[in-house]
């Protein structure tokens, strides 16, 4: 039995388009089969914890949608039972569908998942964050703190404020949104513990991201050499850079080539604690966290088996 998890709303609508393409697919195959509709953030989330909250029989759950909707569904699966993923990506950057170089072809992704050659056992990323009572979201792409989440942030704003019930934003504006930020928000004061021993300090921190993959939502890549299966995080820091050149940094990252400069800066650790004077915005996989001035990120090893 496959069970999908739809969006059907990603991408301005297409993870419903694509959904009729493959459901026109398993029918014609004969594949058993269930499949939810979401239609309100949290419920994949819901979802995948109700299909796997408390049992024992293994599972494949697969996901069609875009980086939040695979992010919501990591969130809230119970790996006390054996679960497998599929994953055919509905949305704008499809970050996890660069990284692991899936095909861009929904009918093609389908045919890996009901005929599978390779299985990969992947790394998942926990963020912790708040004051009083500390908040858990897990990740399989990324999370940060910085300018990239304040993108993340824009792009969700725009597409609140939007009057259309489906929007289509283009990767292109996540582009355009890290220019008008760039301009706008200033650099912080901080500091990061690595591994609970090392301490580096940093005066004018422009983004700090912790990579499990080495795409980031939107498209940028952040950390070309960060790898899913070494039970670590690849941290990039951008660092006391001037506007301009954090301009082209951010160009050649939304372009896939490398960003190695002075003023950027990688650390490859298990944890990670990091600390900020003053509030910054906070993502974990393109969904907002909110402004914190001190989150916990750490890696958890080799959890999820994904169909490649």
């Amino acid at each position: 039995m496959y069970y999908f998890i739809v969006n059907p709303n990603s991408c301005g609508g297409r993870g419903y388009k694509v959904w009729n393409h493959i459901e026109k697919q398993l029918i014609t195959e004969q594949v058993d089969y269930e499949y939810y509709l979401t239609e309100h953030p949290g419920d994949a989330r819901n979802k995948a914890r109700e299909l796997t909250e408390g049992r024992k029989e293994p599972k494949i759950i697969v996901v069609v949608g875009g980086s939040g909707s695979l992010n919501e569904v990591l969130d809230g699966l119970d790996f006390g039972c054996r679960i497998t993923m599929g994953y055919i990506p509905a949305g704008v950057g499809n970050a996890l569908k660069r990284s692991l170089k899936l095909p861009g072809n929904p009918r093609r992704c389908l045919k890996k998942i009901l005929h599978p050659k390779y299985y990969r056992m992947m790394d998942y990323g926990i963020l912790a964050y708040g004051e009083d009572e500390m908040e858990h979201r897990r990740f399989i792409g990324s999370a940060g703190i910085g300018l990239d989440a304040e993108i993340c942030h824009s792009i969700m704003s725009w597409r609140t404020g939007c009057k259309k019930e489906k929007v289509y934003i283009g990767r292109a504006a996540y582009l355009f949104a890290g220019l008008k930020r760039l301009f706008t928000m200033k650099p912080v004061k901080g500091y990061m513990i690595l591994d609970g021993v090392k301490r580096v300090e940093f005066n004018h921190i422009n983004l700090i991201s912790a990579q499990i993959q080495p795409y980031s939502d939107g498209g940028f890549c952040l950390a070309p050499k960060a790898s899913d299966q070494d039970g670590k995080l690849t941290v990039c820091v951008i660092h006391h850079v001037p506007k301009l050149k954090l301009f082209r940094i951010m160009v050649r990252a939304y372009l896939g080539r490398s960003i190695r400069c002075s003023g950027v800066r990688y650390f490859d650790c298990s944890d990670a604690e990091i600390h900020v004077e003053t509030p910054m915005p906070v993502h974990v996989d393109g969904e907002s966290c909110f402004c914190q001035n001190r989150i916990q990120i750490s890696c958890v090893e080799k959890k999820i088996r994904m169909i490649v």
